[in-house]
């Protein structure tokens, strides 16, 4: 019972690895050609940077995951530590204290439009 469990086991790691090595070189294949079209098509037009190669366009990609923080942002419902703590804080605030709080943003995020105001 113990050994089919193992074998169980060890035959979905290797599947899995399986998969990656067959998956990961074609994801990185698309959206690599997908940052070379899109660059090639918009940016020498606009603004007359020169075209890129495919290895060029990999670069960018691995230069915005290390500067922009890579794929979190794409998990549902991932919140930075920021905001984990800043919704605690909601939660405990009463209503006088969120008044407060939003009023010190209103003030450090400047007036807000008239299109941004809530309507009665």
């Amino acid at each position: 019972m113990r050994s089919d469990r193992a074998h169980g086991l060890v035959r979905r790691i290797v599947g899995t690895i399986i998969k990656v090595l067959i998956l990961a070189p074609i994801v990185i294949f698309i959206c690599g050609e997908i940052v070379l079209h899109l660059w090639n098509w918009l940016l020498p037009a606009l603004f007359h940077f020169p075209a890129i190669t495919f290895w060029q366009a990999l670069g960018l990609m691995v230069l915005s995951w290390i500067l922009f923080g890579g794929m979190r942002g794409t998990r549902s419902g991932y919140r930075g530590p920021w905001r984990w703590r800043m919704s605690e804080r909601w939660e405990q605030m009463n209503p006088e204290e969120r008044e407060k709080f939003r009023e010190w943003a209103r003030g450090r995020c400047g007036p807000a439009t008239a299109d941004a105001q809530p309507k009665p």
